[in-house]
């Protein structure tokens, strides 16, 4: 293989294309990388632990990295890269590890760029233009360009993910490319490093590798012309068009566009300068209802003539999910296929009569102008989290990508569409389909049979044939997520052997070597090889019989099977995004991918797998990446894939420490409800106790507790205590319709004035309130501390006390309360009552909602910060709450995210530092913000971590109303 060398003319071997694939172990490659760029563990790291979190990204296929570095320079992607190529080792760049098609795992290297290089450099409001690093997140730069009436056009459904870097990497799109155009349409220049090591602008580009590029148009100069670049998404292999003399040829902004796509196979980005666009002044959003999806593709060409900002396609079914999932598309117009249609104007009046003059136009069945942003951003959001809203068929089955952005010329798409329902049901599969009907790129996620005996090879045929159909309509194998490993072995069924020779041939101008990204658009691999899924191994293999006791939850969204659970995490990576809910606030807190949910989902993965991760359930790898984790059960709500990392993490410490001894604060936080009862026969002399510091400092030593957390004084009456004392006095209402107030451990022990005030406004509602027998325990703290025999002989007792009547059992703490609503049919399946509970407990709100919805509370006339627990919003929802305050004339901010105490975890030795990072994302800058208005939390650990933290003590719900009632109300 040669190079035109520019010094003595003639070509000369390239001494880097003849280097042999490294061999050197993993430990050594690191070595040579940390000395090379002067850093430890944190610039790279070669453990197990930190290869498995980077082993795929959101595709379907699994690669094994030798190494993962987190440069902080340019420069010191230049020393990566001189090292990859001394030892002859690939070379990947990764931003947020969102690429759906596999182009962000290799072999080699794996950079990841969007911890250190994620900076907006320059803003340049004049000339509409931005200078950014490769890491910076498009969410970031569009706040910062916000103030400027400015932003960037492209905007990928991962916006508050994914990096500049990567959408230029895939050319990626989004939902107003149809306004905006491609990313590759609005790079300007790029500095970048290419396969020979050579650092350059693409404004001043070396003289040979023009010189090269110029060779390679001049060979293919008919088939570029009638080949490439026939409509606005053939995004699939390289961007040839770009190379045309009529487009000025391999230089400038023309040679920007054509590294804009490709995937890092031919340079990486260092730098890049993008064209900002004006925001349109004023937006009107409607959605139209139409038949089906393929009447939907029919009526979108027509709907084109009027310059909607954006058309994107909905499928019924993807909404249904919403709806199975506790969400709301209330609003919709008839119809099984929708089209969601934003028109713009330079003031609301403009935008309205676009968007009336547009609907008049089309052939809707129904139609909806949507009145506010705020609800159209609700329907928006259901778009954007359909990667993972499709991860399941509406019968459950896994859905996967591979086939997720083919992409047709509009007018053929109504066609394209029908055809490929009829291909997915001759192969036996089934997708939801959605995506940029005005573009004609459809996303969907089919249900390919990977867990199957062959299900690999079915799964290729289907792509091949899928293949051949999108190429029959004049399409691309990709619309806009590049064709990394899914595609690329495909695309000689999309371009001629004289298209594929070209990109050869660009390839080896750029990288001769091969180190670049390698196995991607040119000499792919099958695209059947590296399924991860298949080699993933069922929990029994691990040694846990599948749908057996030794299995501590039941998963039965997942056919008993764990190692089906942990694949629910498909990368889609919400759990990296400040979204405005809970997930992931450990990753919020610390930044790395390992703290994230889909970090410790590839663990578990690779647990599952068995080659890196070798321990099985005794995995010292696994129980690290999990000890971050909050179990704040966001993830069960925020995550559109249904992870709940908290039960696989439980389950796992149950079995991690089977036999072990535990650590000691398993003991004494994962017993709290025993040492409560004890403690109860003499509170104020353990009060007195541990009011002694230097006690104290022993007791928390001794228990694992962080000697910055203070311990929690124990009521001097537990609520039981006066409540049986008020029910022996005669003093209790009677008489009224009853309802079983669950007692749990936490305001039995700690607040009980927090059952007095829900007991007061029970009774001045006209219940008749009362506990069970015994105090007894759901198990929560059993639970979170993995301690699962314990917990469920807890949950059977409570199961005795609560008996099987149809009484509602009302809960006060949040997560006892969802404990008892979801998790208790998990834990004890074959039980009948604790399936009921699913519709006997409520919280206090759902209750009032259900049974007094025509209770006007008294007008509280005060403005409140209020903190929902987060249990409470993975799994009861705040709906009721923010309803019942807004009732009583509370002017509510509902803060999101997690206060940071969650439980045990905030008390734990060694995880204080990051309790107070999570607790200043939102809550704490929030209570210092809060001025004259009232702190409302039901959670104890929130109301805990406010007072520890920022000496505030919040009130319960409960408590804010019940100090609203008339002088003597309670039991009127």
């Amino acid at each position: 293989m040669t190079v035109t060398d520019p010094r003595t003319g003639p070509t000369r071997p390239d001494p880097a294309a003849d280097l042999p694939a490294a061999d050197l172990p993993a430990a050594e490659i690191g070595r040579r990388l940390a000395a090379a760029l002067g850093g430890g563990d944190d610039v790279v790291d070669v453990s197990s632990a930190r290869r498995a979190a980077y082993t795929t990204d959101a595709s379907n296929y699994r690669v094994v990295p030798t190494a993962v570095v987190f440069p902080r320079s340019a420069e010191d992607v230049e020393a990566a890269f001189a090292t990859c190529r001394e030892l002859g080792v690939p070379f990947t760049s990764r931003g947020a590890g969102t690429s759906v098609a596999g182009n962000a795992v290799g072999t080699g290297v794996v950079l990841d760029f969007s911890r250190h290089l994620n900076r907006v450099l320059e803003i340049d409001p004049e000339a509409r233009t931005a200078l950014v690093q490769p890491g910076v997140i498009l969410d970031d730069l569009q706040r910062q360009t916000a103030p400027h009436g400015l932003r960037f056009g492209p905007d990928p459904s991962t916006h508050a993910r994914c990096t500049l870097g990567g959408m230029i990497g895939n050319d990626a799109c989004g939902s107003h490319a149809l306004a905006y155009g491609r990313t590759s349409h609005n790079v300007i220049g790029l500095d970048v490093l290419d396969g020979h090591g050579r650092r350059f602008s693409t404004d001043a580009p070396p003289a040979e590798l023009v010189a090269g590029l110029e060779g390679v148009a001049a060979q293919h100069l008919a088939l570029i012309r009638t080949t490439f670049g026939t409509f606005g998404r053939q995004v699939s292999g390289y961007a040839l068009e770009h190379l045309l003399p009529e487009t000025g040829g391999p230089r400038g902004t023309a040679l920007a566009r054509l590294l804009a796509g490709s995937e890092g196979t031919l340079a990486t980005s260092l730098a890049a300068r993008v064209r900002l666009v004006r925001q349109a002044p004023s937006t009107t959003f409607v959605v139209l209802g139409y038949a089906d999806m393929a009447a939907a593709a029919d009526a979108t060409p027509a709907l084109l003539t009027h310059s909607p900002l954006a058309v994107e396609g909905i499928d019924r079914r993807l909404a249904d999910v919403v709806v199975r999932r506790g969400g709301s598309v209330e609003g919709l117009p008839r119809g099984n296929g929708w089209l969601f249609v934003e028109m713009g104007g330079e003031t609301p009046e403009e935008s309205l009569a676009a968007a009336r003059g547009m609907v008049a136009d089309s052939d809707a069945l129904d139609s909806v102008v949507i009145p506010t942003a705020a609800e159209a951003r609700k329907l928006w959001r259901i778009r954007e989290d359909g990667a993972g809203l499709a991860g399941r068929t509406p019968d459950g089955r896994p859905a996967w990508p591979g086939w997720e952005d083919a992409a047709v010329p509009p007018a053929r798409l109504g066609a394209y569409l029908r055809e490929f329902e009829t291909l997915m049901g001759s192969h036996g599969v089934d997708g939801l389909a959605y995506g940029h009907f005005g573009d004609g790129c459809i996303h969907v996620r089919i249900d390919f049979p990977l867990y199957e005996d062959g299900g690999g090879a079915r799964t290729r045929e289907f792509l091949e044939d899928a293949a051949r159909l999108v190429a029959s309509h004049g399409g691309s194998l990709s619309g806009e997520h590049g064709d990394g490993r899914a595609r690329g072995g495909l695309l000689p069924l999309m371009y001629p052997d004289d298209a594929i020779r070209a990109f050869e041939q660009v390839k080896r101008v750029f990288d001769p070597a091969d180190l670049l990204n390698p196995g991607v658009i040119v000499r792919p691999a099958a695209v059947d090889a590296d399924l991860r899924v298949p080699h993933a191994r069922p929990a029994h293999v691990l040694g846990m019989p599948r749908r057996s006791p030794e299995l501590a939850f039941a998963y039965s969204q997942d056919e008993g099977d764990l190692t089906r659970a942990v694949h629910r995490c498909v990368g889609v990576g919400k759990c990296r995004a400040d979204s405005g809910g809970v997930m992931c606030p450990s990753y919020l807190a610390t930044g790395d991918e390992k703290d994230s949910t889909r970090g410790r989902a590839r663990l578990l993965q690779e647990m599952a797998n068995g080659t890196l991760v070798t321990d099985g359930w005794r995995s010292q790898e696994v129980r690290d990446v999990l000890d971050l984790c909050l179990s704040c059960k966001g993830c069960t709500h925020d995550c559109p894939a249904g992870v709940d990392m908290p039960t696989y993490k439980a389950e796992f410490f149950d079995k991690f420490y089977k036999g072990r001894l535990r650590p000691m604060n398993h003991y004494l936080l994962g017993w709290l409800p025993r040492w409560s009862r004890l403690a109860a026969l003499a509170p104020r002399v353990v009060n007195a106790l541990t009011g002694v510091r230097a006690l104290a400092r022993v007791a928390k030593a001794v228990g694992g507790v962080d000697q910055r957390r203070p311990l929690p004084a124990f009521a001097e009456q537990t609520f039981r205590q006066w409540f049986d004392a008020r029910v022996r006095s005669g003093e209790a209402a009677t008489g009224g319709e009853p309802v079983l107030l669950w007692a749990d451990s936490f305001t039995n022990a700690f607040s009980p004035e927090v059952g007095r005030a829900a007991v007061a406004l029970l009774e001045h509602l006209g219940f008749t309130v009362s506990l069970t027998e015994k105090q007894v325990c759901c198990g929560l703290t059993w639970v979170s501390t993995g301690q699962l025999d314990g917990a469920k002989r807890q949950l059977r007792a409570s199961l005795d006390a609560l008996g099987d009547s149809e009484v509602p059992v009302v809960g006060l703490e949040p997560s006892c309360t969802a404990l008892l609503r979801e998790d208790a049919s998990e834990l004890l399946p074959d039980d009948p009552r604790a399936r009921a509970l699913h519709r006997r407990v409520r919280t206090v709100a759902e209750l009032l909602a259900e049974r007094r919805p025509e209770w006007i509370p008294p007008q509280v006339g005060a403005g409140a910060v209020v903190q929902p627990h987060c249990h409470q919003h993975a799994v009861m929802g705040f709906g009721p709450d923010a309803a019942l305050l807004a009732k009583a004339g509370v002017e509510a901010e509902v803060l999101a995210g997690c206060c940071g105490l969650a439980g045990n975890f905030g008390a734990e030795a060694g995880h204080f530092d990051v309790s107070v990072k999570v607790a200043e994302h939102r809550f704490l800058p929030a209570l210092r913000g809060r001025g004259d208005r009232v702190v409302v939390a039901d959670g104890y650990s929130c109301r805990t971590q406010a007072d520890n933290l920022a000496q505030v003590r919040p009130k319960h719900l409960v408590e804010l109303l019940a100090e609203a009632l008339p002088e003597g109300a309670a039991g009127d």
